[in-house]
Protein backbone atom coordinates (compact mmCIF):
# COMPACT_ATOMS: atom_id res chain seq x y z
CA UNK A 1 0.00 0.00 0.00
CA UNK A 2 1.23 3.87 -0.89
CA UNK A 3 1.06 5.93 1.75
CA UNK A 4 0.37 9.32 0.01
CA UNK A 5 3.40 11.65 0.33
CA UNK A 6 1.02 14.84 1.43
CA UNK A 7 0.95 12.99 4.91
CA UNK A 8 4.30 12.57 5.68
CA UNK A 9 7.22 15.32 5.21
CA UNK A 10 9.62 14.79 2.98
CA UNK A 11 13.36 15.44 3.88
CA UNK A 12 15.19 17.79 1.67
CA UNK A 13 18.20 16.40 -0.47
CA UNK A 14 20.66 17.14 -2.56
CA UNK A 15 18.65 16.47 -6.10
CA UNK A 16 15.99 18.64 -4.42
CA UNK A 17 18.17 21.79 -5.05
CA UNK A 18 17.76 24.35 -7.56
CA UNK A 19 20.79 23.41 -9.04
CA UNK A 20 19.19 20.04 -10.24
CA UNK A 21 15.93 22.02 -10.79
CA UNK A 22 18.29 23.96 -13.37
CA UNK A 23 19.96 21.18 -14.63
CA UNK A 24 16.82 18.71 -15.86
CA UNK A 25 16.58 19.99 -19.52
CA UNK A 26 20.34 19.42 -20.01
CA UNK A 27 20.21 16.10 -18.15
CA UNK A 28 17.37 14.95 -20.45
CA UNK A 29 19.53 15.99 -23.38
CA UNK A 30 22.93 14.52 -22.82
CA UNK A 31 22.85 11.56 -19.72
CA UNK A 32 20.55 9.29 -21.49
CA UNK A 33 23.74 9.59 -24.17
CA UNK A 34 25.61 8.59 -21.37
CA UNK A 35 23.93 5.68 -19.55
CA UNK A 36 20.78 4.77 -21.70
CA UNK A 37 22.57 1.60 -23.36
CA UNK A 38 24.26 0.34 -19.92
CA UNK A 39 20.78 0.77 -17.66
CA UNK A 40 18.76 -0.98 -20.92
CA UNK A 41 21.13 -3.82 -21.03
CA UNK A 42 21.30 -4.31 -16.98
CA UNK A 43 17.54 -4.34 -17.05
CA UNK A 44 17.13 -6.95 -19.86
CA UNK A 45 19.28 -8.90 -17.92
CA UNK A 46 16.66 -9.28 -15.15
CA UNK A 47 14.34 -11.57 -17.39
CA UNK A 48 10.77 -9.79 -15.57
CA UNK A 49 7.91 -11.98 -15.68
CA UNK A 50 4.28 -10.51 -16.48
CA UNK A 51 2.63 -8.81 -13.61
CA UNK A 52 6.13 -8.24 -11.50
CA UNK A 53 5.53 -5.02 -9.69
CA UNK A 54 9.06 -3.19 -9.75
CA UNK A 55 10.04 0.31 -8.34
CA UNK A 56 12.16 2.62 -9.65
CA UNK A 57 14.29 4.67 -6.80
CA UNK A 58 15.23 8.06 -8.57
CA UNK A 59 13.47 7.44 -11.71
CA UNK A 60 14.36 10.91 -12.70
CA UNK A 61 12.84 12.17 -16.03
CA UNK A 62 11.90 8.48 -16.79
CA UNK A 63 14.79 7.77 -19.38
CA UNK A 64 14.65 4.09 -18.29
CA UNK A 65 11.12 3.17 -18.96
CA UNK A 66 11.00 2.38 -22.36
CA UNK A 67 13.72 -0.55 -21.34
CA UNK A 68 10.89 -2.24 -19.21
CA UNK A 69 8.60 -4.82 -20.75
CA UNK A 70 4.69 -2.81 -20.81
CA UNK A 71 3.56 -6.47 -18.84
CA UNK A 72 5.18 -5.27 -15.73
CA UNK A 73 3.14 -2.91 -12.80
CA UNK A 74 5.63 -0.06 -12.60
CA UNK A 75 5.81 2.85 -10.01
CA UNK A 76 8.98 5.29 -10.28
CA UNK A 77 9.38 7.50 -7.55
CA UNK A 78 11.82 10.99 -7.26
CA UNK A 79 12.24 13.99 -4.97
CA UNK A 80 12.69 16.28 -8.30
CA UNK A 81 9.74 17.77 -8.67
CA UNK A 82 10.67 18.94 -11.92
CA UNK A 83 11.95 15.65 -13.44
CA UNK A 84 9.30 13.89 -12.24
CA UNK A 85 7.34 16.37 -14.36
CA UNK A 86 9.03 15.77 -17.43
CA UNK A 87 8.70 12.05 -16.80
CA UNK A 88 5.32 12.29 -16.01
CA UNK A 89 4.63 14.24 -19.85
CA UNK A 90 7.07 11.15 -21.38
CA UNK A 91 4.74 9.00 -19.84
CA UNK A 92 1.06 10.40 -21.19
CA UNK A 93 2.56 10.93 -24.63
CA UNK A 94 3.88 6.93 -24.80
CA UNK A 95 0.32 6.21 -23.17
CA UNK A 96 1.81 3.36 -20.40
CA UNK A 97 -0.98 2.34 -18.14
CA UNK A 98 1.16 0.35 -16.21
CA UNK A 99 3.64 3.77 -14.77
CA UNK A 100 2.59 5.46 -11.77
CA UNK A 101 4.92 8.30 -10.45
CA UNK A 102 5.37 9.46 -7.28
CA UNK A 103 6.95 12.16 -5.21
CA UNK A 104 8.98 10.65 -2.74
CA UNK A 105 12.79 10.64 -0.64
CA UNK A 106 14.47 7.88 -1.78
CA UNK A 107 16.06 7.46 1.92
CA UNK A 108 12.35 7.43 3.35
CA UNK A 109 10.06 5.29 1.23
CA UNK A 110 6.39 5.66 2.00
CA UNK A 111 5.60 1.55 0.95
CA UNK A 112 5.14 -1.23 3.27
CA UNK A 113 7.89 -3.94 3.51
CA UNK A 114 7.73 -6.33 0.83
CA UNK A 115 5.61 -4.10 -1.53
CA UNK A 116 7.87 -4.91 -4.49
CA UNK A 117 9.33 -7.99 -6.83
CA UNK A 118 12.18 -5.81 -8.09
CA UNK A 119 13.55 -2.86 -7.38
CA UNK A 120 15.82 -0.98 -9.46
CA UNK A 121 18.16 2.60 -8.93
CA UNK A 122 20.40 4.13 -11.84
CA UNK A 123 22.93 6.47 -10.41
CA UNK A 124 20.80 7.40 -7.18
CA UNK A 125 22.69 6.19 -4.37
CA UNK A 126 25.61 8.61 -4.27
CA UNK A 127 23.50 12.07 -4.23
CA UNK A 128 21.41 11.11 -1.27
CA UNK A 129 22.63 12.43 1.94
CA UNK A 130 22.83 8.73 3.59
CA UNK A 131 23.69 5.87 1.20
CA UNK A 132 23.25 3.21 3.58
CA UNK A 133 19.80 4.37 4.54
CA UNK A 134 18.49 4.67 1.10
CA UNK A 135 19.70 1.02 0.65
CA UNK A 136 18.26 -0.43 3.79
CA UNK A 137 14.92 1.45 2.29
CA UNK A 138 15.67 -0.55 -1.34
CA UNK A 139 16.20 -3.87 0.52
CA UNK A 140 12.73 -3.38 2.97
CA UNK A 141 10.08 -2.73 0.03
CA UNK A 142 11.95 -5.76 -1.65
CA UNK A 143 10.23 -9.13 -1.57
CA UNK A 144 12.36 -11.98 -0.31
CA UNK A 145 13.46 -13.71 -3.05
CA UNK A 146 12.96 -10.63 -5.42
CA UNK A 147 15.69 -8.95 -7.22
CA UNK A 148 17.43 -5.99 -6.85
CA UNK A 149 19.56 -3.57 -9.49
CA UNK A 150 21.65 -0.90 -8.62
CA UNK A 151 24.01 0.92 -11.44
CA UNK A 152 26.11 3.65 -10.08
CA UNK A 153 29.10 4.62 -9.30
CA UNK A 154 31.77 3.77 -6.53
CA UNK A 155 35.08 3.71 -5.69
CA UNK A 156 37.09 1.60 -7.91
CA UNK A 157 39.76 -1.08 -6.33
CA UNK A 158 41.97 0.30 -9.63
CA UNK A 159 44.18 3.45 -7.75
CA UNK A 160 44.84 4.79 -11.21
CA UNK A 161 41.23 4.84 -11.87
CA UNK A 162 40.61 6.23 -7.67
CA UNK A 163 42.78 8.91 -7.97
CA UNK A 164 41.35 9.98 -11.95
CA UNK A 165 38.07 10.63 -9.70
CA UNK A 166 39.26 11.62 -6.95
CA UNK A 167 40.80 14.88 -9.06
CA UNK A 168 37.29 15.93 -9.72
CA UNK A 169 35.96 15.97 -6.11
CA UNK A 170 35.47 19.46 -5.65
CA UNK A 171 33.13 19.82 -8.73
CA UNK A 172 31.23 16.50 -8.22
CA UNK A 173 30.85 17.74 -4.44
CA UNK A 174 29.19 21.22 -5.46
CA UNK A 175 26.98 18.99 -7.74
CA UNK A 176 25.81 16.50 -4.85
CA UNK A 177 27.87 14.20 -5.89
CA UNK A 178 29.79 11.60 -4.15
CA UNK A 179 32.78 9.62 -5.41
CA UNK A 180 33.93 7.68 -2.51
CA UNK A 181 31.10 5.60 -2.04
CA UNK A 182 32.82 2.01 -1.25
CA UNK A 183 30.15 -0.76 -2.43
CA UNK A 184 30.87 -3.14 0.23
CA UNK A 185 30.07 -0.82 3.08
CA UNK A 186 26.72 0.07 1.19
CA UNK A 187 25.63 -3.14 1.23
CA UNK A 188 27.26 -5.09 4.40
CA UNK A 189 24.77 -7.23 6.60
CA UNK A 190 21.78 -6.27 4.23
CA UNK A 191 20.01 -10.08 3.72
CA UNK A 192 21.54 -10.14 0.07
CA UNK A 193 23.15 -12.39 -2.36
CA UNK A 194 25.45 -11.35 -5.09
CA UNK A 195 24.12 -12.18 -8.27
CA UNK A 196 26.24 -10.77 -10.65
CA UNK A 197 28.93 -7.13 -10.01
CA UNK A 198 30.58 -6.17 -12.83
CA UNK A 199 31.73 -3.40 -15.01
CA UNK A 200 30.92 -3.28 -18.72
CA UNK A 201 34.66 -2.55 -19.44
CA UNK A 202 37.91 -2.82 -16.96
CA UNK A 203 38.11 1.01 -17.75
CA UNK A 204 34.28 1.77 -16.85
CA UNK A 205 33.76 4.37 -13.85
CA UNK A 206 30.24 2.20 -13.06
CA UNK A 207 29.39 -0.80 -11.52
CA UNK A 208 26.32 -2.96 -12.19
CA UNK A 209 24.95 -4.99 -9.05
CA UNK A 210 22.05 -7.74 -9.30
CA UNK A 211 20.99 -9.11 -5.90
CA UNK A 212 18.52 -11.12 -4.34
CA UNK A 213 17.01 -10.75 -1.01
CA UNK A 214 16.84 -13.47 1.35
CA UNK A 215 14.30 -14.19 3.95
CA UNK A 216 15.23 -12.92 6.69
Amino acid sequence: MVVSSVEKPIAKQPHASRLYRELAPAYEAVWPILARKRIRAAIGNLELDAGHRLLEVGVGTGMSLDSYPQSIDITGVDLSTEMLAQAQRLVEEERWSNVRLLPMNAEELLFDDSSFDVVTSFHVISVVSDPRRMMREVVRVCKPGGKILIVNHFRSNNSWIARMVDSAGAVTRRLGWRTDLNLHEITADFPLRVERCYKTSPTSLFTILTATKLDA
